[in-house]
Formats: structure tokens, C-alpha cells, sequence
């Protein structure tokens, strides 16, 4: 049966593995963790690092501006419907105003 860890449990071993006061096998050997797992969790945590540590105002500005677009982009499909509404009501001969 595979064991499962917690993030919580994770990030605790990270940050042990982080201080270097001991070597990855005695880090190992104390929480039952393959040192295998270990150098994995670790790469993992020093991987996402920069991400979660990104200035919240470009990462606001690039979601901002990504809304934009996806607003002009509905703004244009309302106009062609529109006018694609506009002409069918005129072949069709109804007034439905």
C-alpha cells in the first residue's frame, strides 16, 4: 500500500531539508521517507518557489488584461449578431420592433 503525505507534512520536511543542518538520508531515515522522495519534494518546492513569490500587481495587470480581451471579444460577437439579426429581420419581411 502507497502511503500518502499531507503538504503540510511536505513542506515541513522541505523546509528541514532547506536548513541543511542534516543530510538528506538522516532526514530520510527520520520520517520514513524514501531520500529519493526527499531530493523530488524538494526540487518541486524550489520549482514553484519564484511563482508563488511573483509581485501580485503584474499577476493582477496580466488577469485584468486578459478580461479586457475577453470583453472586446464579446462586445464584437454582440455587433456581428446584431447585425446578422438586423439583416434577417429585413429579408424575412417581419417587424418584430
Amino acid at each position: 500500500m502507497r502511503k500518502t503525505y499531507t503538504g503540510e507534512f511536505k513542506t515541513k520536511v522541505v523546509l528541514e531539508i532547506l536548513k541543511e543542518e542534516k543530510t538528506i538520508s538522516q532526514i530520510a531515515s527520520e520520517y520514513e521517507v524514501h531520500p529519493n522522495q526527499l531530493i523530488k519534494w524538494k526540487k518541486e518546492a524550489l520549482e514553484a518557489l519564484p511563482q508563488l513569490l511573483e509581485d501580485g500587481r503584474r499577476k493582477g495587470d496580466k488577469e485584468k488584461e486578459a478580461l479586457k480581451n475577453h470583453i472586446q471579444e464579446l462586445y464584437t460577437q454582440i455587433g456581428e449578431l446584431s447585425t446578422k439579426l438586423n439583416w434577417l429581420k429585413k429579408k424575412s419581411g417581419i417587424k418584430l420592433d
